[in-house]
């Protein structure tokens, strides 16, 4: 983010730095202290310049406007409203409580190392002063046992059944799991004597730690499911001083600390017992009592001033929140609105209409983007509507195209014929045509227009009519000479030549197509043919394919080519298919095209299908080859089948 620095910035940067080089050059005089609040003037003034560009800049996104209202209408008010009760309640009185009783804890356990060591230099029972530690020690710990093992051991009380722990474990002072209890201890070996104090953990013994300020528990997550506790049994009555304070008032809640604790185990040197915890309830009450030793029910007072003051200071923050929320939130409003009427406007197909830019900021930006939306869709309106014109054109052209393609099939006991078109387009460049000439002669014609589109089957409806002028030429002349019963006249290499000179002579030069014409004699079985440059065609004869023949260039592109002409022999059950390079060429996603080998090897093994299917199969195949909904060219596929 650039900050702009102009003369106001300049002058802090010069007065500072100079005040910086005379302060260890000259002694400091009223000239000085002038300098010192001129740069003092100036650096707030600039630190409120730079704030102000920055925010400026960081709220110009719409995003972060918004979310700078939720911060200061949402936001603010929950962070002070966990800061009071979490860090408050909680962290305050839920650690320093536990602190305190597990301060006065170990302070107490700590205290039995200085005994331990004591008795370790001398005697159980030797002195009186001996006696009234000990004495001492009891009331102090409840059920506290001495062990003295070495040259004179003893054990007070005398009937306590307890044994020296392991030799393994060092001086050490602290808690200690025994036979599933929990106890204080301290241990000392000191010139062949080990001295060991222990006393059971009970509830009162907790409370007796802090009076009255919680209710304290030591307890084990092992054991807690198995309902046992590591206390030793006693009794809790009302008095007892291990229990949960009373509260004074309603913001008097109770507050719940966890911390975890080590605890040795008897039998184990230096292994502790995990999952031990100290628990402790209270109420913040009870730790101001304690903290401050005061028993007056000043904190009953204390704690709703408290709460008053962070309740009025919340209302005014509140308040600060909500104006600067009101205030982004009206700009982006107005700004929404006028973006929602200028929508509903586009919506009813007023494209003229314009909004107002309410600024120079992000909210501006979209009203000149919407504007300029507007302006483009208007155009765009222009543009669809040509393209439907030119869309419905397309129909009728296909339309006319489909009326073209041959709709009844040819009365022929020997032969069956399947025709399948699937353009790339809406209309089609490629051309197949087939049409009875005599009660047993078919003529059979495929094409493919170089191009695809409008040009293309203009192309293509051209070849159509020249193709049929010619055959309806020859059939006139056969039947003038009186030849009804003969197409000796109609010569395939003739007709394709004429139709070659007439597409030469009425077309542009880039404009020509490859052709296929032939005759079906159905008596002799015999297919008379013309190929002019198309792929040849497939002929399977007793599972084997053969190719065609071509007989010459393709027709449109030169007046000279010449054509000949092949006949072939169709014998029952052969299966003769015509196609388009729409079908061979198609590339798949390595660039690979589908071939006219798949296509053969694919007529070989599925001759014995019906011809829609093998037709259908074939169109399939080369689709699913490309991987493509769109085709890359016309696919145009007749299937010739000898009875």
């Amino acid at each position: 983010m650039k900050i702009k620095i102009d003369r106001v910035e300049q002058i802090f940067a010069g007065l500072l730095a100079a005040y910086v080089l005379l302060t260890f050059l000259v002694e400091r005089n009223i000239w000085m202290a002038l300098l010192q609040d001129a740069v003092v003037f100036l650096g707030v003034w600039v630190a409120f310049r730079i704030t102000r560009d920055i925010v400026r800049r960081s709220t110009w996104r719409l995003r972060n406007r918004l979310m700078a209202a939720y911060f200061f209408v949402a936001v603010v008010p929950i962070i002070l409203i966990t800061t009071l009760l979490g860090l408050g309640a909680y962290l305050l009185a839920g650690q320093v409580s536990t602190y305190l009783v597990m301060s006065e804890l170990d302070r107490r356990i700590g205290s039995l190392r200085g005994t331990a060591e004591f008795l370790a230099r001398g005697d159980l029972k030797a002195d009186e002063r001996s006696a009234g530690m000990l004495s001492f020690l009891e009331a102090r710990f409840p059920g506290l046992v001495i062990s003295v093992q070495g040259p004179r051991p003893a054990t007070t009380p005398a009937n306590a059944r307890i044994g020296p722990p392991p030799a393994a474990w060092p001086d050490t002072t602290g808690l200690v799991l025994r036979e599933e209890h929990l106890y204080g201890w301290a241990h000392i070996q000191r010139s062949g004597r080990s001295v060991t104090l222990l006393f059971p953990i009970t509830r009162e013994f907790l409370g007796e730690l802090a009076p009255n300020l919680a209710e304290s528990v030591i307890g084990s997550l092992k054991r807690q499911r198995q309902r046992r506790s590591l206390l030793l049994p006693s009794i809790q009555h009302e008095a007892s001083k291990n229990r949960m304070p009373p509260a004074v008032n309603w913001m008097d809640v109770a507050v719940y600390s966890t911390v975890p604790v080590p605890v040795s185990i008897w039998e184990s040197p230096g292994e502790t017992e995990k999952g031990v915890f100290f628990a402790v309830a209270t109420r913040p009450s009870a730790l101001l009592r304690q903290v401050f030793n005061d028993k007056i029910s000043w904190p009953n007072d204390f704690i709703p001033v408290v709460f008053y003051c962070v309740a009025i200071l919340f209302l005014l923050v509140e308040l600060l929140a909500l104006k600067v929320g009101v205030s982004i939130t009206r700009k982006i409003t107005g700004a929404v609105n006028a973006i929602c009427e200028g929508t509903e406007r586009v919506t009813k197909g007023d494209f003229s209409h314009r909004i107002p830019t309410p600024g120079t900021d992000q909210l501006g930006d979209l009203a000149v983007s919407f504007n300029q939306m507007t302006g483009n869709l208007q155009r765009l309106v222009q543009v669809e509507k040509e393209r439907e014109r030119l869309h419905g054109e397309l129909e009728i052209a296909r339309e006319v195209q489909n009326q073209l393609y041959p709709k009844a099939m040819p009365n022929l006991k020997s032969l069956r014929l399947t025709a399948h078109c699937d353009p790339a387009r809406l209309v089609s460049g490629d051309y197949y045509d087939y049409q009875q000439l005599l009660e047993t002669k078919i003529a059979i014609a495929m094409g493919d227009v170089c191009g695809k589109g409008i040009s293309a089957a203009l192309l293509m409806a051209t070849i159509q009519s020249s193709f049929r002028m010619q055959l309806r030429t020859s059939l006139e002349l056969s039947r003038a000479v009186g030849q009804h019963d003969t197409i000796a006249s109609i010569s395939t290499s003739t007709l394709v030549s004429h139709l070659n000179k007439q597409l030469y002579a009425h077309t542009a030069p880039e404009k020509f197509a490859t052709f296929f014409f032939g005759v079906y004699d159905e008596p002799a079985s015999t297919l008379t043919y013309t190929n002019a440059g198309h792929l040849p065609p497939i002929l399977v004869h007793n599972g084997v394919a053969t190719r065609l023949e071509v007989n010459g260039l393709v027709v449109g592109a030169f007046d000279f080519a010449k054509y000949d002409e092949s006949r072939v022999v169709l014998e029952s059950g052969d299966l003769l298919v015509l196609f388009t390079d729409g079908i061979t060429e198609p590339e798949n996603e390595y660039g690979e095209m589908f071939g006219e080998d798949r296509l053969t090897e694919l007529a070989v093994k599925n001759a014995h299908l019906d011809d829609t299917a093998l037709a259908q199969m074939m169109i399939d195949a080369a689709k699913n080859w490309t991987n493509s909904a769109e085709l890359q060219d016309d696919m145009t596929l007749l299937v010739m089948r000898r009875l």
